[in-house]
């Protein structure tokens, strides 16, 4: 079955593997390649330009590449072999990286309230961020940096710690892109969901998850460590695409 699948998903598919096999190997030496491959806030110590493209590759745990990788052979073969490669590569990858712009842009109106807190404290807002560095075992990088004379509320120090130091890793919002496209291309397919396992089409599920992850966004849902705008970040992107491309299909060049 997997041998029939288009090239493209099923090579982005192995990628995926092998990058989330390399990081348990990896993690056995003490070595956390979501601190090296994952994204950070681009304005963290620890954001390298790399990674925009690299955290659409790592995966938190099985969970999480399982549902993952299963969302891309079920909704990315279909895509793949309707638009071809060259667009359904593009797709995904742009929507990768929208997913990654969006989430950061919500997150910087999130540190901006923070930092200004801190600025009002008299905190040491630079030590704080030569703090925040942390290398590939998760310890931090300039350990001497760290000291009570930081200053600032405790709590909002280590909020902005966790803004700097949590990395984003996953293709989730590259998946939400192809399961947007997914439903703008064949609105009336019916997709068996797992809980309630019942049929739904395509066209009512996608409105239906887009609200639930702007909802959970809009009110800091963090309990589920999940980045709802990364989702929303792939699924309009791949919104605007697909409309661009549909509206362009029979347009004739000259």
């Amino acid at each position: 079955m997997f041998a029939s699948t288009p090239p493209i998903t099923r090579n982005l598919v192995i990628l995926n593997a092998l990058f989330f096999l390399a990081k348990l190997l990896v993690a056995s030496q003490g070595i956390y390649l979501d601190y090296v491959l994952g994204s950070f806030f681009p304005a963290s110590p620890n954001f390298h330009l790399y990674q925009i493209l690299t955290h659409m590759f790592m995966h938190g745990d099985w969970m999480h590449i399982l549902f993952n990788m299963i969302a891309l052979w079920s909704f990315g073969s279909a895509i793949e072999q309707t638009l071809g490669q060259k667009k359904y590569l593009t797709l995904y990858f742009v929507c990768g990286i929208g997913a990654y712009i969006l989430f950061n842009v919500w997150n910087y109106f999130q540190v901006q309230e923070v930092l200004q807190r801190l600025h009002e404290q008299g905190a040491d807002i630079a030590r704080i961020y030569r703090n925040a560095a942390i290398d590939m075992h998760g310890r931090a990088a300039n350990p001497q940096e760290w000291g009570p004379e930081v200053g600032g509320n405790p709590q909002d120090v280590m909020q902005l710690l966790s803004y700097l130091q949590t990395p984003m890793v996953g293709a989730s919002g590259a998946i939400y892109g192809l399961l947007v496209a997914f439903a703008m291309m064949y609105p009336n397919a019916r997709i068996m969901l797992l809980f309630p396992p019942i049929p739904i089409k395509a066209k009512i599920l996608m409105p239906i998850l887009i609200f639930v992850e702007l909802y959970l966004g809009m009110n800091n849902y963090q309990g589920d460590n999940i980045a709802h705008f990364a989702h929303l970040g792939g699924a309009v992107i791949a919104f605007f695409m697909i409309r661009h491309w549909t509206k362009n299909r029979f347009r004739i060049d000259r």
